[in-house]
């Protein structure tokens, strides 16, 4: 059980991250990618694909970790 909190935790980061990085891209026309220099295109695929991964896992684990979910079933808990 530690192993899957330490999963969900680094997946709630990336998706911040990749949040506030989309944030910045339709704000300022800026990616966090562009601090890297000539690699940015790399590091902005790279947050992509991560941010993609988390949101997968959190979608398929977010009841079973989610207290306001847990309870309900619909799966449509109050957020």
């Amino acid at each position: 059980m530690h192993h899957m909190k330490g999963l969900h935790g680094i997946a709630f980061i990336v998706l911040i991250i990749g949040g506030l990085n989309w944030l910045l891209l339709g704000l300022f026309q800026w990616e966090i990618g562009f601090s890297f220099g000539g690699s940015s295109v790399w590091i902005s695929r790279l947050i992509y694909i991560l941010m993609g991964l988390s949101a997968l896992y959190e979608l398929f684990t977010h009841k079973r970790n989610c207290r306001q979910c847990e309870g309900t079933s619909s799966g449509s808990g109050q957020m």
